[in-house]
């Protein structure tokens, strides 16, 4: 799944790539999710999610084909 970022020139190009445990999530988004017990969520600056993805490599990658940095949050 890849759906552009929309982004300004003047825009903070860090991201923040963190886990999610499913359980967390809201019901009708955990009834989509089958087999899995943790995503990656990608982040902006201002803490706004900008993906949801099931893979951390994937996460990384989505960000940089957006022209972003991504960062992992410990």
């Amino acid at each position: 799944m890849q759906e552009p970022f929309e982004t300004t020139p003047d825009e903070n190009r860090i991201v923040y790539v963190k886990t999610v445990d499913v359980s967390d999530l809201p019901s009708e988004v955990q009834g989509k999710i089958e087999g899995l017990e943790q995503l990656y969520a990608v982040h902006d600056s201002d803490g706004q999610q900008l993906a949801l993805v099931a893979d951390r490599k994937l996460a990384f990658r989505l960000a940089r084909q957006n022209d972003y940095a991504p960062v992992p949050v410990h």
